[in-house]
Formats: C-alpha cells, sequence, structure tokens
C-alpha cells in the first residue's frame, strides 16, 4: 500500500456493507483520456508508491502519456497474483524450495520464502492423448500421466502445504486459461493490509503466454518467464516501459456460418501484419457490447499470437453477466461494478480514450478460415483451402534442402507455449540430414489396420483432428457448434476417417457438463471424438503418436500428411512428429475435417460421404443454424454447472489424495528423483555481492541464425537417447520409454543444462550443415564436434568464459525461464545478437547473463565474426559504480583455430540492461540472488 500517497488518491468506497479503502485515479490530471489498460497501471503506481522505485513523477508521466511517442519511460508494475502450469512452474517452485534452505544458511528465516502475491498453479501440461476413441481413454490417459509425473506432482503437493498463499488445481481439472476465466480470477481484488481492507483490480502474470486469455474478462495480465513470475511471487515488482496501445474498433455482427475461430485468425493476421510487438492492444467502441465474454476470451487468448503484450476488453455488463454465470457470488459482482464505475474502468462508448493507432474490423466482413501450414498468422479462407494446400506442398519440395526432417519420432521438439516467427518473412529453417521432402506428386500408400481395416492415405491426410487448447474450449459457441455438427453428420450417416487420430480435450469440466445436458456426448463419440483428457493435448505437442501402421507408412513414403486442431500454436514439428503441416481451426471444422480425411478438399463442391439414401452429404448440409446453437447454450449451460465443478476444486481426486506427500518447511531432497533436484544457483554465495567484472578470453559456444526461438534454445519436447540428457537418465537407471519429455523434467537442473541448446533444429553455424545441439570444442586441438553440453564442460574446467553469438529476434516465442537458466548454467557470460525478444532479454539478465547487440545495421557476418575467434569486452565494470553503460567494447582475435589471414574485429556493443532495477539484478549476479540479500 502506498505509504506516499503524493497525491492525495487514498479514498473509501462503500458497497453493501463493507467499506473499501481505494486508490483514486481521478487525482492524476489526463486520467479521462488514458485506455482502459493505462488506467489500470495508474491505479497501480499510485497504491504502490513508495518514494524510491515507484514515484511521483512515473505516476505523472501515466497520466500525460503521450500516444505517439516511442516508450522510453520505465514503471514498475505490481501484480496482484501470479498463475501457473505444470511444466513453467515446477521449476518456480523448486527455486523457492532452494531458496529457503539459502536463507537458513545465511541466517535468515526460511519462513519468509513465501509468496507474497497469491500464486495459484493449475497442472494441465502434462496429459498426453496417449489413447484416444474409446470410451476409457480419458481413465487410461489419467493413470499414465500419474504413471509418468508421480514424483513431481508429490513435490507439487508438498509445495501445497508448505507455502502460505499457493493453491495447487490438480491435474484432470481442465486448461488454465480456462480455470483462470471460470474460477480464479477476481476482476476486483481485495486484500487485507494493515487492518484495512483494501480493493483494486485483478491483474496477474503468468508462466505461460496465454495467459492474456484473462484480458477478456477486463483484467490486465500477461505471460512472463518463470525466473519473473518469481520474482512477481516475492515481491518484486514487473519492470516495464509504459507501452503503445492500439486502439481497435469492433463493428457489426459476425455472419451465419462465420465462428469465432475465424474472427480471433482474422484479428491475427491483421495485427501480425500491423506490427504490435511490446504494445498492448484495447478493443473499444458501440461494437464490444455485442462481443460475448467467450468470444473476448477467444480473442484475448490469442495475443501472443499477434505479437501484443496484452489484449484488453473493458469492463461492462456482459462481464458481469459472466461474472454470475460462473458462480462468482452476489457481493463480488457488485463489488466489481460499484469499483469499476468509482475508478473510470467502466466501458463508456460515448467517451472514446485516445490510443497511439488505430484499427478496425466489420465482424461482418470475416469469412470462415484456417491458418497453416506453420504459423498462426497465414489465414487462408475455406473456400481456398484446397488451392492454397497444393500450392504449400510445392513449397514444400521446392525447399526440400531447407526442410526438417521430422521423421525421427523420439526427437520431435513439443514445446509449451512455443516459437513466433518473424512479423514478416518464413520461419527460419535449418538444413537437415537428409535431402528429401515430400513429394509433391500423388503417393497413394495403403494401410492395413490390425483390425483389418484398409485404406490408402496420400500428402495432405489428416493424421490428426483434435478439439484442443485454450483458445476454442472454453468458447461454448464453437463447442456446441461442434457438437451439433456432430449430431447432424452421425444422423446422416458419415464417419470420421479410419486413419484421422480424433481426440477431444475440454478445457474444463463444465463443457463436459453441458455436452451431456445438450445430449451430444454420444453423437460426438459417434465420430470417435471421445474426451482424452482435461488438459492442454495437441495445441502443446502432447497429441500422443499415430498408429503404428500409419506412422510406419507415412515414414515409409515421406507423406506430408496434416492436423488440424482447435488450437492457437502450428509450428513446425510442434504437433507431432510425423506430421509435417499443421491447420488451425475451429472446432466444428476440425470434425469437418475429419470427415473429409484431407487437406486436399473443397467443402464447397467435394461432398462428406453419402447419406443412408445414396445421396451426396456436403457441409453445408450438415453445418449448424446459428439461431440453433444459441438456443442449445441457452437450454444447456447453467451457473450450477461451474457451481458444482470449482466446489472443490483444490482437492483433486483419489489418486491425488493418495499420493505420499512429504511435509515441513525445507523440501527433503530425494537425490535419486530424476525430476527434482536442488539446483545450483546459490552455492557459496555470500551476503556481500561480488563485483562485476569485464569478459576477457571468451570462446563462441554457438554461433547462431534469425529467429531464434526459445524452443530452439531449450526444447520442451521428446528427450534423445543419445544426447546427453539421455545419456544421463540412462545411467540413473531410466528405462526409454520413461524418459518422459525435457517440459516434465524441469524440475531437475541436470537434464535441463544438457538439454540446453539440444534442439534437433538448431543450426550451429560454427560447423557446416549439422543440425542439433552441437558445436566445435576449441580446448582440443583441431576443434572437433562434440555436444555443446561436453564442450561446456570442458570450458568450463579450464576456466574460459563462453558468450553467444546470434541474428534477429533472438529468444522469441515463449516465455520459458529455462532458455536463460540453461545458457547461465552452461557457462555463457554474454550474448550477442541483431536483437531481442522482450522476455528472454530480460530473463538472461535474471540469470547474470549479459544481453549485448550488435551496433545498428551491423551482424556477425556484416563484421566477419566466425566464431572462431577469442573475445574479450569492457567497460561493464562501470555497473560497480552505480551507472549502466550504454555500450561496451568488443574486440575479437583470431586464434589457432580461425582461418589464416583473419583480422581483429573491433565494435562498441549495445548494454541491453534497459532498467535500474535490471542493472540491481545484474550485479547481483541474478534476481533470485538479489531478492534472497534483499530478503535476509
Amino acid at each position: 500500500m502506498s505509504a506516499v500517497n503524493t497525491f492525495g488518491a487514498k479514498s473509501t468506497l462503500t458497497v453493501g456493507s463493507k467499506d473499501y479503502t481505494i486508490f483514486k485515479i481521478d487525482t492524476v490530471d489526463g486520467y479521462k483520456k488514458l485506455p482502459f489498460s493505462l488506467k489500470v497501471l495508474l491505479e497501480n503506481l499510485l497504491r504502490t508508491e513508495d518514494g524510491a522505485n515507484i514515484t511521483a513523477d512515473h505516476i505523472k508521466a501515466l497520466g500525460g502519456w503521450d500516444p505517439e511517442a516511442e516508450p522510453d519511460t520505465e514503471i514498475q508494475f505490481t501484480p496482484a497474483r501470479v498463475i501457473m502450469q505444470d511444466f513453467t512452474g515446477v521449476p518456480c517452485i523448486v527455486d523457492l524450495a532452494t531458496m529457503r534452505e539459502a536463507v537458513s544458511s545465511l541466517g535468515g528465516d526460511p519462513d519468509k520464502i513465501n509468496p507474497l502475491a497469491p500464486a495459484e498453479m493449475v497442472i494441465d501440461h502434462s496429459v498426453i492423448a496417449d489413447l484416444f476413441g474409446t470410451e476409457d481413454a480419458l481413465e487410461r490417459n489419467t493413470d499414465i500421466e500419474y504413471e509418468r509425473n508421480g514424483e513431481r506432482y508429490q513435490f507439487l503437493r508438498w509445495g501445497q502445504t508448505a507455502f502460505d498463499d499457493f493453491k495447487v488445481v490438480p491435474p484432470g481439472t481442465g486448461i488454465v486459461h480456462q480455470v483462470n476465466i471460470e474460477y480464479l480470477a477476481r476482476v476486483t481484488m481485495t486484500r487485507e493490509v494493515g487492518g484495512e481492507l483494501l480493493a483494486y483490480p485483478d491483474t496477474c502474470v503468468g508462466t505461460d503466454s496465454h495467459t492474456t486469455m484473462v484480458n477478456g474478462l477486463g483484467v490486465l495480465g500477461w505471460g512472463v518467464g518463470g525466473i519473473e513470475a518469481e520474482a512477481a511471487m516475492l515481491g518484486q515488482p514487473v519492470s516495464m516501459l509504459i507501452p503503445k496501445v492500439v486502439g481497435f474498433k469492433l463493428t457489426g455482427a459476425i455472419p451465419t456460418g462465420v465462428t469465432a475461430t475465424d474472427v480471433v485468425l482474422t484479428i491475427t493476421q491483421m495485427l501480425r501484419k500491423h506490427g504490435v510487438v511490446g504494445k498492448f492492444v484495447e478493443f473499444y467502441g458501440a461494437g464490444v457490447a455485442e462481443v460475448p465474454l467467450a468470444n473476448r476470451a477467444t480473442i484475448g487468448n490469442m495475443s501472443p499470437e499477434f505479437g501484443s503484450t496484452a489484449a484488453m476488453f473493458p469492463i461492462d455488463d456482459v462481464t458481469l453477466d459472466y461474472l454470475r454465470l460462473t458462480g462468482r457470488s452476489e457481493e463480488q459482482v457488485a463489488l466489481v461494478e460499484e469499483y469499476s464505475k468509482a475508478q473510470s474502468l467502466w466501458h463508456d462508448p460515448a467517451n472514446e480514450p485516445v490510443f497511439s493507432e488505430y484499427l478496425e474490423l466489420d465482424l461482418s466482413t470475416v469469412v470462415p478460415s484456417i491458418a497453416g501450414p506453420k504459423r498462426p498468422q497465414d489465414r487462408i479462407e475455406l473456400s481456398h483451402a484446397k488451392g492454397q494446400f497444393e500450392k504449400d506442398l510445392v513449397d514444400y519440395a521446392d525447399i526440400s534442402h531447407d526442410l526438417v526432417d521430422l521423421t525421427i519420432s523420439e526427437s520431435f521438439p513439443a514445446s509449451d507455449p512455443g516459437e513466433l516467427s518473424p512479423e514478416d518473412g518464413h520461419s527460419h529453417h535449418v538444413h537437415t540430414h537428409h535431402s528429401h521432402a515430400p513429394k509433391t506428386a500423388s503417393s497413394p500408400t495403403p494401410v492395413k489396420l490390425q483390425d483389418g481395416t484398409d485404406f490408402v492415405i496420400d500428402h495432405g491426410a489428416v493424421a490428426i483432428a483434435a478439439i484442443t487448447s485454450c483458445t476454442n474450449t472454453s468458447n461454448p459457441s464453437v463447442m456446441l457448434a461442434a457438437g451439433l455438427l456432430a449430431r447432424n453428420a452421425a444422423a446422416k450417416g458419415l464417419k470420421a476417417k479410419p486413419w484421422v487420430k480424433t481426440t477431444l480435450a475440454p478445457g474444463s469440466k463444465v463443457v463436459t457438463d453441458y455436452y451431456e445436458k445438450a445430449g451430444l456426448t454420444k453423437d460426438l463419440e459417434a465420430l470417435g471424438f471421445y474426451t482424452v483428457g482435461y488438459g492442454c493435448t495437441t495445441c502443446i505437442g502432447n497429441s500422443g503418436p499415430l498408429l503404428d501402421e500409419i506412422s510406419q507408412a507415412v515414414n515409409d513414403s515421406d507423406l506430408a500428411v496434416t492436423a488440424v486442431l482447435s488450437g492457437n500454436r502450428n509450428f513446425e514439428g510442434r504437433i507431432n512428429p510425423d506430421v509435417k503441416m499443421n491447420y488451425l481451426a475451429s472446432p466444428p471444422l476440425v470434425i469437418a475435417y475429419a470427415l473429409a480425411g484431407s487437406m486436399n478438399f473443397d467443402f464447397e463442391v467435394d461432398p462428406l460421404g453419402t447419406d443412408a439414401d445414396g445421396n451426396d452429404v456436403f457441409l453445408k448440409d450438415i453445418w449448424p443454424d446459428a439461431a440453433e446453437v444459441q438456443q442449445t447454450i441457452d437450454s444447456s449451460i447453467n451457473e450450477g454447472m461451474f457451481v458444482h465443478q470449482y466446489a472443490s476444486v483444490f482437492e483433486g481426486d483419489e489418486r491425488w489424495k493418495s499420493l505420499a506427500t512429504p511435509t515441513g518447511s525445507v523440501f527433503e531432497w530425494d537425490e535419486k528423483s530424476t525430476y527434482v533436484r536442488k539446483p545450483p544457483y546459490f552455492e557459496g554465495m555470500t551476503l556481500e555481492t561480488t563485483p562485476v567484472s569485464d569478459i576477457t578470453g571468451a570462446r563462441v559456444l554457438a554461433k547462431l541464425g534469425d529467429s531464434v526461438t526459445t524452443d530452439h534454445i531449450s526444447p520442451a519436447g521428446s528427450i534423445k537417447a543419445d544426447s546427453p540428457a539421455g545419456k544421463y537418465l540412462n545411467e540413473h537407471g531410466i528405462d526409454r520409454k520413461d524418459f518422459n519429455s525435457y517440459g516434465s523434467r524441469r524440475g531437475n537442473h541436470e537434464v535441463m543444462i544438457r538439454g540446453t541448446f539440444a534442439n534437433i533444429r538448431l543450426r550451429n553455424q560454427l560447423l557446416d550443415g549439422v543440425e542439433g545441439g552441437y558445436t566445435r570444442d576449441f580446448t582440443q586441438a583441431d576443434g572437433p564436434q562434440s555436444f555443446i553440453y561436453d564442450a561446456s564442460q570442458n570450458y568450463q574446467a579450464q576456466g574460459t568464459p563462453l558468450v553467444v553469438l546470434g541474428g534477429k529476434e533472438y529468444g522469441s516465442g515463449s516465455s520459458r525461464d529455462w532458455a536463460a537458466k540453461g545458457t547461465s548454467l552452461l557457462g555463457v557470460r554474454a550474448v550477442i545478437t541483431e536483437s531481442f525478444e522482450r522476455i528472454h532479454r530480460s530473463n538472461l539478465i535474471g540469470m547474470g547473463v549479459v544481453p549485448l547487440q550488435f551496433p545498428a545495421g551491423e551482424s556477425a557476418d556484416s563484421l566477419g565474426l566466425d566464431g572462431t575467434e577469442s573475445f574479450s569486452i569492457t567497460g561493464l565494470e562501470e555497473l560497480n559504480e552505480g551507472r549502466t553503460p550504454k555500450t561496451v567494447h568488443v574486440v575479437a582475435e583470431p586464434t589457432e583455430h580461425s582461418p589464416a589471414g583473419k583480422q581483429v574485429v573491433e565494435f562498441d556493443a549495445v548494454v541491453r540492461i534497459d532498467t535500474p532495477g535490471e542493472a540491481d539484478y545484474y550485479r547481483n549476479g541474478g534476481i533470485l540472488q538479489y531478492v534472497l540479500r534483499s530478503l535476509v
């Protein structure tokens, strides 16, 4: 709570019989014209003003926001709460447990290490659709999930009891973002501080990119790295620049036959083209009131795909109706309404805020669409889908030498939240060991299944049709449209093609309830769409394997088969190792493609099959009427479903309750565990900081190109048997079948260091035409090819610091903390690139690695750097005097490994430590060390 209150903003709001202390934003000049999202930030600064980190000048700067100026004012945003999923959340809790021990050894109280803001974790990223198309698929997949992840789950159960203000939603409940909007989000927070009951806007940061889904509910929040999330849990504000805000006006109404998914794919394409990276997007205008809450959430969810930090909708009657529907108390709904109106946060279409840039979409112009085959922004009108597929197939053949061969099933890099490609141009391709690509000529391949079913598949065959992911599985309009389409198809006798893996993974159990009430469950199952789990599944790469016979045929004939999913991410290699082309589509279109069985299909002219009388059946014959969809929503969804499903949301099923759980405030590490180990961040740490030193005699661990993503740096998918991580697990008695994924083993730093830069698609330019986690080891005379991990160990044994060279957009994609942690633990002291993605740059600083940029317009290649040089970086020591240097001097000298005649290269690199807070973290050797010292 503000210790300063320069603006006299502290006031009282009475709602019902309760008095709340609030901080009024109308005490700051300029508040009226601010967009909704900046008003939320303004309140945040007023409430946390301390005269040091958050000053009156920061508050005035926000009130006097210039919409057109380039962002240059840094503010400290203190989120109200933190939300996590299990892949990214486990390392957070591991770090907190480790900090408790470190505090003890420094003479402090371990119980001081507790989330200072409410922290909630939803375990949703571990379920895999191993079984499908059968009644027991859900039960069996859940059993397998517990077998694979028992050690992690025991650890999280310990955390649930050991930490105050930390809650865990057990597996099998729903997807984190849906649980957030249906239950966890408060919209208006309350908290008792110093004997006063405070009310303030609900804001959050999350360890998943799609945290922005909650923006649809009027809650400001976005995805951050695990490192930033830990800091936020421990009361550290998030450093940010006051952003530009793009106003997006919605007008008109969605036409018949068009879904919320079509709208969001259109918006994604528009905003990617416009360029919104680092900006907030805010939806405004009279049309906003016509957008149902579920559609707002669908749009907010895709914010990472269009590249913005957040995608906000204001609070209005639609928000209140949704809070009531989902079982929030009348007291809470009244507080949200009164607080929002008192703070000018209530949507008033007549009062138009000022925005930095403007866009507009007339919803009546949207047409049915899909997106693919490898980026969410590559929208295709459904009527052009067949022709576009034929073109894309030719493109694949044309870049055969550039296409990654992902047929090795043990090495696909599935990931959580994934990687974004640059706004323009194609995804980054890397050379492959193989020269073959899908042949564009027809390649019909016969398949015979164990049950005797036989058929022929070809390029474009739909191998996976998945109703999956947070984006759409929370939206009744598209989920019930899918159910009704299934009913109509089943009534006509249509079936999914036998080569299609059909999966249904609802975002919450409420979906199952309303499917049951509407009588649609049996119709979905008739087409093979049985529930496989309540979790993230296909969108994250947890699609599970194809049938062996189909996988064999795909690989033997090198077929370009496809996946159609109702998700938000469709990057190459992400969905399944056998599937080369991935398309995003609405849930009803997922079912339509399962019936069609191929992307090489035109729904306007090609029949889906025949009815009992032998008549052709077309998509238009079974597409549900919009009025019927709405009528089904009205008659089959009610408040009771939400109240019932969330009544015991933190309790879990018998599997969860029967896990043996350690007790005590300090975790008892199991030396034999290959999932959860105590990381080495605080070993040898003292209360005093060690002075920052310049870097001398550093060697290059990797020289990388453009668009290197956090997936490339720290893959989340399968662990190859012959990789350093695979060898480690093997040495620890783990069978190949139990390796699980990098994502699930994030609580074990030994696996994760070995997996850093181990993506099978990584191309280290120190080597010629080699793919994967390899480098040249310059500790040896001839600099032989070596695993990156092995070379790093040799360098560290010699005391040689390391640098990484990169291109544009280094670290784009997921807010993956292990991309920074692994880099640091490999001994890398500096990363020098042409440009960085926002979160990864700050995460590197948070792990004590300095991010540097080549001079504007220059690159490693233009400067003549080939990675064989020895690097010295001077000027960093200025940080010891409390200043942050704008540039440092880099000298790259040829070595015995350099080609003859190579010259010394010198340049001034830009230091990307952008804020005073980041400089403090770097001086301390990292953010966790900074927090630890400040607590002791």
